[in-house]
């Protein structure tokens, strides 16, 4: 087999393989390329970080133990950190839609790290004899997919979220005691204050992020240790435990060895969990930007209650169109969090006695999910709730007109009187003040009080 001086032949247990020559990668790699050209997605950042990071974890552990020689362990760390850190992401070239155990992706990080370990140390380092030393693909892929997701929703998800619940907080202390005309069923109803609309907003979002930080402990145990089907063969005692410590002091969040090998190797219930919380949090969002949406109708022909910042043009043929392009955007992120659910939970059932054979499509929907979530939630934050204004002159007159506002009379003329005096109303098109004081023995100032807007929202 000749060598063209665009490649390199590399050799594994199958034979020789071209890969291209600036390659940092071998030939377990290279197959996968080859052998899966499905989607052209790649592995998320987060995933080729967590992976650089038990790699590392992995070579402490087992230079400490006596298992890898000290300058092996760190040229192998040296270069896990900087796969870890992002150096070297376009050397992971593996499709998302691969082998089910994710094989290809932790064999690309052996090779890799392999690779860059031998070239800085001067040193042989084998991909699967030092680099992959003590682990399985069975039981590394697990961990990575639990770390990632636990890194992303710790340090992107959480801090989105209480970003918003701030804004919507300081918009609803802003706003305090402006009145409106409630809605169900997309009817008029009684009266609400803006700041009860966004406090319940507000409640979304903090019960939705309680889920979220409930759902992400289930991700912080770890099947590390367990090597292919969980009995731990080849791995030395008290490897993966040292390896937990040292990744706990390098990112801050106490993981830890899962109760059951067996079941974190075999299953991704905790994935599941991770899913559903933000599929609550995906159903939050989309009603608060659906809310928007509503609020913002118009200007002339809608609700027209609130308008919201203008980003941009809204249309190619319609001058002066300007839309509510930010809830539309978190709507569509809604869509996908649910969808990428499905995904995952169907996934997650793909564990076939010792192995779930789905891992790499799990934890691409499950890093999507959570960065989609927390980018539009920044955005839902800054660019839509923090900067709309409110046509108080719009609010008034709607509620000046709303009949519903009768229902505050029941204790005193009666539910049927009141519908009377409401479709009466509604026929004439006037006031429900005008039309009630035609109708009832009542002092005008008793029926401004009982009619008084901010009355009917209570204390």
């Amino acid at each position: 087999m000749s060598q063209r001086q665009d490649v390199r032949i590399e050799h594994d247990s199958m034979g020789a393989l071209r890969v291209p020559a600036e390659a940092l990668w071998g030939a377990q790699t290279q197959r996968a390329v080859e052998n899966f050209p499905v989607s052209g997605l790649r592995m998320p950042r987060q995933f080729i970080r967590a992976l650089g990071l038990i790699k590392a974890a992995n070579a402490a552990a087992n230079a400490e133990l006596g298992a890898l020689d000290q300058a092996r362990a760190d040229a192998i760390i040296e270069a896990a950190m900087a796969v870890a850190e992002g150096c070297y992401d376009k050397h992971f070239p593996v499709d998302v839609f691969q082998t089910g155990s994710g094989t290809s992706t932790n064999m690309n990080a052996n090779e890799v790290i392999a690779h860059l370990a031998s070239e800085s140390s001067g040193l042989s380092i084998h991909p699967n004899d030092h680099v992959n030393y003590g682990q399985s693909s069975n039981d590394v892929i697990p961990t990575v997919l639990h770390v990632s997701a636990a890194l992303t929703i710790h340090e992107q998800l959480l801090p989105a979220l209480s970003h918003l619940e701030e804004v919507i907080l300081r918009r609803a202390e802003e706003l305090k005691g402006i009145c409106k005309t409630g809605r169900t069923h997309l009817m008029d109803a009684v009266p609400v204050r803006f700041d009860q609309e966004l406090g319940a907003w507000t409640a979304q979002v903090r019960d939705s992020c309680q889920r979220v930080e409930s759902a992400g402990e289930g991700l912080r145990g770890l099947a590390l240790g367990g090597t292919a089907v969980g009995t731990g063969l080849n791995a030395l005692p008290g490897a993966a435990d040292r390896a937990i410590v040292w990744l706990n002091e390098r990112t801050g969040i106490s993981f830890r060895r899962a109760d059951n090998l067996f079941a974190a190797i075999s299953s991704q219930e905790p994935a599941v969990a991770a899913s559903g919380a933000l599929k609550s949090l995906a159903t939050a969002l989309m009603k608060i930007a659906n809310d928007l949406r509503w609020m913002n109708s118009g200007p002339l022909a809608g609700l027209a209650e609130i308008a919201l910042p203008a980003l941009q043009p809204g249309s190619s043929i319609m001058p002066g169109k300007v839309n509510p392009v930010i809830p539309e955007a978190a709507c569509q992120v809604a869509a996908q969090v649910i969808g990428n659910d499905a995904a995952i939970t169907i996934g997650a059932q793909s564990g076939n006695f010792q192995l779930n054979v789905m891992l790499p499509m799990i934890a691409y929907n499950l890093l999507q999910s959570i960065e989609l979530l927390a980018n539009v939630s920044r955005l839902l934050a800054d660019r839509a709730i923090a900067g709309f204004s409110v046509n108080k002159e719009r609010l008034k007159k709607a509620l000046a007109h709303n009949p519903i506002l009768v229902t505050a009379l029941n204790p005193v003329i009666g539910y049927e009187r009141g519908a009377a005096i409401a479709k009466r109303a509604y026929a004439e098109g006037r006031p429900i003040m005008d039309v009630a004081s035609e109708m009832l023995d009542l002092p005008v100032e008793e029926l401004k009080k009982l009619l008084d807007p901010r009355r009917l929202t209570g204390s």
